[in-house]
């Protein structure tokens, strides 16, 4: 497929979507940037990979680093298109039906699919002894218990063979003050060293957090519209991370 009929498919599939809302102040990209479906200022991206980023530690000692779910880690979107299909076709208000969370909290994540390229850099974060966490906007079951780990996180962690698992961390989507972004608060309290994130909020976050902040691709597939535009902040990338 020609990049123009790329960027003809990006414009038609940006009025669908399925994925939650953010809720942090919106600021308009200062860099030229890329999607998904548009490469075409793929010179100007600031592109790293899992080696580089394992060089720029080399020399420093264990560190927490946090990973976004949706489409960070898991391709997950089937998940939402049946949500909104079943509990508010046509709208977004099965985001806001707690019944809905529950169904998702209930083991849709069977279904998603891990992303090869965020294993890769779990492993070397791992190999390092860093401690990953998750951080998802997510709303958890109306039962969940934040100091055990749920289905959720058990999925992660034996698809990530994830070592000493944490409980996920569910911001709600919702901003704790005095922060402006929903995952600050949480970057702040597990004193992460990385967030990665395919979200503006999720760069946005890390930085409000003055940590180091790095944009994971957003997949093609995902119902989550408008694509993003990975280094439209200047932010570091992860080079073929939408798979």
């Amino acid at each position: 497929m020609t990049l123009l009929k790329y960027t003809a498919l990006a414009v038609a599939l940006s009025v669908v979507g399925f994925g939650a809302s953010a809720k942090g102040p919106k600021v308009e990209y200062d860099h030229a940037g890329i999607t998904a479906l548009d490469a075409q200022n793929a010179s100007a991206v600031n592109w790293v990979t899992a080696e580089t980023i394992e060089r720029d530690l080399q020399g420093k000692g264990p560190i927490t680093v946090s990973f976004d779910i949706d489409d960070t880690t898991l391709v997950s979107s089937q998940c939402f298109y049946y949500g909104q299909k079943t509990f508010s076709p046509n709208s977004y208000d099965y985001l806001h039906n707690q019944a809905y969370w529950n169904f998702l909290a209930d083991g849709c994540d069977k279904y998603s699919i891990p992303k090869q390229s965020t294993r890769k850099l779990i492993d070397m974060h791992q190999a390092r002894g860093d401690q990953v966490i998750f951080i998802t906007g997510r709303t958890p079951h109306i039962d969940n218990e934040p100091d055990k780990i749920d289905q959720l996180g058990r999925i992660l962690e034996s698809a990530f063979k994830i070592k000493n698992m944490q409980p996920v961390n569910y911001t709600r989507d919702t901003p704790q003050a005095p922060y402006k972004y929903d995952k600050t608060a949480f970057i702040v309290k597990h004193k992460v060293s990385i967030h990665y994130g395919d979200s503006n909020d999720d760069i946005l976050a890390a930085r409000e957090a003055g940590v180091r902040a790095i944009r994971v691709i957003r997949p093609a597939v995902s119902t989550n519209r408008p694509l993003p535009l990975n280094g439209g902040y200047g932010e570091e990338v992860v080079a073929d991370s939408s798979y």
